[in-house]
């Protein structure tokens, strides 16, 4: 029987700083042996736990795609002693990856629909697999018209900057990219994200709505979405919520009966709404 908390070994393989105040770096890390990636079997929306020997582990969204092969992908915020170890490591460095943990985004059960992709911030993570998901050629005849609409504080705390101009500059993607206030050299979108969304007003017409940013963004996202007709099973919304163990042993992440980390993180509002607001 295999230890549900027992590690992947993975070597860093490149790290890349992705904002201006490089408290959010991109590890792309390769497992240690061949047998270990083939059983990391996981879809967008799936998070898994970074481990550092000797300090812990924490729960992290699956930033990159399964079509970009073996190699995963995780965008770490420095928050605290195990970000901050991580940090400090580079590139041949081990580590350890435990999951693929939770629930991803029903992206099968949503072909033929369009996507309304929405985003808020460092939580763009998984979405940004599910961009890349959804682009792949074998995928992209697939589904509808995509949107995407994601928003940050500043130009420099934009993530995946060389990805948003690839997908700008497509013309099968109406892409919304969006910061919060005036900056310099800055001649792109200006406003919220609830904002932006309205100004966009993607239609709920055969459509999902992917919806993961901090919590004050979904909060005035979803009116927004209510006033433009979309109904409560056509939004998909993805939780943290204190996750800890990843497998719903720990209780930590409970929220009426469900585990986040086991039952989640991916729901949609229709089951949110039945719940306490814990979230």
């Amino acid at each position: 029987m295999n230890n549900p908390y027992l590690p992947y070994p993975v070597r860093i393989a490149d790290v890349r700083v992705e904002t201006e105040d490089k408290n959010l770096r991109s590890y792309w890390l390769s497992f240690e042996n061949k047998e270990d990636a083939a059983a990391f079997r996981y879809e967008p929306g799936q998070f898994a736990e970074l481990s550092i020997a000797g300090l812990g582990e924490i729960p992290i969204g699956i930033a990159s795609s399964p079509t970009e092969g073996d190699t995963l992908l995780f965008t770490v915020n420095k928050t605290g002693v195990v970000t901050t170890k991580l940090h400090n490591m580079q590139p041949g460095d081990v580590m350890g990856v435990r999951g693929p943990l939770g629930k991803s985004y029903p992206l099968a059960a949503s072909e033929g629909k369009n996507i309304v992709i929405i985003a808020g911030g460092f939580a763009v993570t998984t979405l940004r697999a599910t961009m890349v998901w959804l682009l792949n050629p074998e995928n992209r005849p697939k589904y509808g018209d995509i949107t995407f609409i994601y928003g940050a504080r500043a130009p420099g705390m934009l993530l995946y900057k060389d990805e948003l101009t690839a997908w700008q500059g497509r013309d099968d993607v109406r892409c919304h990219i969006t910061v919060d206030r005036p900056a310099e050299g800055w001649d792109g979108i200006v406003g919220f994200v609830p904002t932006v969304t309205e100004q966009a007003a993607p239609s709920p017409d055969n459509a999902v709505a992917l919806v993961c940013g901090p919590p004050i963004m979904i909060k005035y996202t979803q009116p927004v979405l209510d006033k433009l007709g979309w109904q409560a099973d056509q939004i998909l919304l993805s939780l943290e919520n204190r996750m800890k163990c990843g497998i719903g042993i720990c209780g930590r992440c409970n929220v009426g009966p469900y585990m986040v980390c086991k039952d989640g993180p991916v729901f949609t509002k229709a089951e949110l709404d039945h719940l306490p607001k814990e979230y």
